[in-house]
């Protein structure tokens, strides 16, 4: 970006008054329920805005307090999470506060879907993921990939008691696959259902993970095939 060239965003294909309206009620539903379902686009979008709103947070100032007020659609329940809760998660994270996952679209003629949320929250589908390859890697007697060991880093290098939470999760989906009960398949639902703004309901979706080889995605695409009967 050359010198004094007006910051590059996307348009939405809406004006200005309803692309803003449009990112506020999905940064709205980000805080509320910590993680959203829309589109790839509008993700990327929704997520500078959440990151900017989670850096007055934590800054805590007057000031801060009313540019809250003036983005969020219920500044009044959401103001003492945004300035509580969360500023004091992310109070050591330099940044990165937010995670965009893409997801499958549900037609192959929709738009490109993704996943916002908020890292090291109690939904955070990247530590869930994490959790139960580290379960089937331990099962299976093999040692953890790259990319495990660097997702485990990630997932635990800012949370709070990040590797005991993580040793934690893994031994409950342990347990939960030797007794093969319902748990099991009520937890994976669980950690795997985000929130759709847009459409006020709760959606399951099937992670595409870039990096698996043919036995991963079958493994994968059988799991997620179990959870929808």
């Amino acid at each position: 970006m050359g010198a004094g060239r007006p910051r590059q965003y996307r348009h939405l294909q809406r004006k200005s008054s309803h692309r803003q309206a449009l990112l506020r009620n999905l940064v709205t539903s980000l805080l509320t329920h910590e993680t959203i379902h829309t589109t790839w686009p509008k993700a990327k979008e929704a997520q500078r805005l959440a990151e900017k709103l989670i850096t007055l947070g934590k800054r805590n100032t007057e000031a801060s307090r009313r540019k809250a007020l003036s983005v969020l659609f219920t500044p009044h329940d959401i103001l003492p999470k945004l300035f509580g809760p969360l500023a004091t998660r992310y109070a050591t994270r330099p940044g990165g506060y937010t995670r965009v996952l893409r997801t499958e679209p549900k037609k192959e003629d929709q738009a490109p879907s993704a996943i916002l949320e908020l890292v090291d929250s109690p939904r955070d589908m990247r530590f869930g993921l994490t959790a139960q390859t580290i379960a089937r890697d331990r099962a299976l007697g093999r040692e953890h990939q790259p990319l495990t060991l660097q997702n485990m880093h990630k997932v635990t290098a800012f949370r709070a008691g990040g590797e005991t939470a993580l040793e934690e999760m893994v031994a409950e989906i342990e347990g939960m696959e030797e007794r093969g009960d319902e748990g099991a398949r009520k937890w994976k639902l669980m950690k795997e259902q985000v929130y759709v703004g847009e459409r006020n309901r709760w959606f399951y979706p099937a992670v595409r993970r870039r990096s698996m080889n043919e036995e991963g995605e079958a493994e994968l695409a059988e799991k997620m095939a179990n959870l929808r009967t």
